[in-house]
């Protein structure tokens, strides 16, 4: 029963702009739960009430109430519930929100108390109650039910964010994958024959788009100019300088650096000379702190002689015929860092049965899972083990290899030229691609 206590302040009145909360009253005293009911509706909560579990859970299911005031005795038809067994179904029960439920008690057992509180139960009142204590205990049920509003808010704002960031990310994976075909196809043949001269090119990206770029091109009669590049970095900005530099090394003799001297009936640009005018390039016309090492190469596939310059690039790996192996040049600076650079030039001529495997170094610094980079000594040793392979598979067997050798956690892109001088029994006809 309700003491009314005339001494004490009336409680705050709640303001308009508050949420109504629906309050549950659980109890076989009609007369207690007319009491309370006439308190809370008096404070502006809408009250529910029942005389037994059952009915308690029905209304619960019905109408959700934000907070429960149940007695903790509670006969039932088979003898006596509790307002503990009310508790423990509550929090079983599925709800929108969170729910505050508060045991009405006649003593403060220590026991009684811990096993409350493991049902689920949030605070406690003493029988027989004062409206102001009610009132002081729902307003803290109040602050915790804000408090999930408030969070409950957030993470559908949160939620909402994330979706909208989900259908931008798949957007922009959709133009990756188109960017990605684009980018492919900046490598227009992936092989070439000239004369006895095989050329085979391998370009694979470790994510969407990458900054890595091989090709060739002929130059007049008997010469073909043959590039590799690896652009610092990953991603557009990558992307972006090597569609730029492939129409500087295109096949169009108009847009071709190597090719425009040609045109005036005069030779070609030097590999030297083409990697300064790029370094140049790099330094007065782009506005970046993006460099890209290089290899250029130009071969006589009639004499099968070799001019190549070696700008930062990983050593090119000579296998001769006779099976023998070794990285040339000294490495060179990368193009785009300094202002006047020194390039490493590579002269040798090439035998029937010999190989040059250029590769970028997406392949030879490969780590395994220990950390362990696979290195020239690596490279040399898949020309060793695949020295029955040619061409293109070839070069699958070696990204196979590197992939293996990292456990698929492949973090750069790989790229690589494959220029053989095919012996007299090797000279079949390339198959179409």
């Amino acid at each position: 029963m309700i003491r009314a206590n005339r001494q004490a302040p009336a409680p705050e009145t709640p303001t308009a702009t508050r949420l109504m909360r629906r309050v549950l009253v659980v109890s076989p005293d009609a007369g207690q739960r007319r009491l309370l009911a006439v308190h809370l509706k008096r404070a502006h909560y809408e009250v529910l009430e029942a005389a037994s579990v059952a009915d308690a859970l029905q209304l619960c299911q019905r109408n959700e109430p934000d907070i429960v005031l149940s007695d903790w005795v509670i006969p039932g038809r088979e003898g006596m519930e509790s307002g503990l067994a009310l508790c423990r179904a509550f929090r079983a029960g599925e709800r929108r929100n969170y729910g505050y439920f508060v045991l009405l008690t006649s003593a403060q057992d220590h026991e009684d108390i811990a096993r409350a509180l493991e049902a689920g139960a949030d605070d406690f009142l003493t029988k027989p109650v004062t409206p102001p204590d009610l009132l002081v205990r729902l307003a803290a049920g109040e602050r915790i039910l804000r408090v999930e509003d408030d969070l409950r808010a957030s993470n559908a704002q949160l939620r909402a964010a994330l979706d909208r960031l989900r259908d931008t990310q798949a957007a922009i994976d959709r133009d990756l994958a188109e960017a990605r075909k684009l980018q492919q196809g900046l490598v227009k043949q992936r092989s070439g024959r000239f004369g006895p001269i095989q050329l085979s090119l391998l370009l694979r990206p470790a994510g969407h788009i990458g900054g890595d770029l091989v090709g060739f091109f002929p130059i007049g009669e008997d010469r073909v100019g043959i590039y590799a590049l690896d652009v610092s970095g990953h991603g557009v900005t990558a992307a972006l300088l090597t569609a730029q530099l492939s129409v500087h090394l295109s096949g169009s003799a108009d847009q071709n650096v190597a090719l425009r001297a040609a045109q005036t009936g005069t030779d070609a640009v030097s590999p030297a000379a083409l990697a300064h005018f790029f370094n140049n390039m790099m330094l007065e016309e782009m506005a970046t702190d993006t460099y890209y090492t290089m290899i250029y190469a130009e071969l006589n596939h009639a004499t099968g002689q070799l001019r190549m310059v070696q700008a930062g690039h990983p050593h090119p790996v000579l296998q001769r015929a006779d099976g023998s192996v070794r990285p040339l040049g000294q490495g060179g600076m990368p193009i785009g860092v300094f202002e006047r650079p020194v390039f490493d030039e590579i002269e040798l001529v090439m035998e029937p049965g010999d190989r040059l495997l250029i590769c970028s170094d997406g392949i030879t610094e490969a780590a395994n899972p220990a950390g362990r980079l696979l290195g020239d000594e690596g490279v040399e040793a898949i020309l060793r083990t695949n020295a029955f392979l040619s061409g293109h598979v070839f070069l699958e067997s070696m990204a196979w290899s590197v992939s293996e050798y990292c456990r698929g956690d492949r973090q750069d892109d790989m790229s690589a030229v494959l220029i053989e001088y095919l012996a007299p029994a090797q000279m079949v006809p390339l198959p179409a691609r």
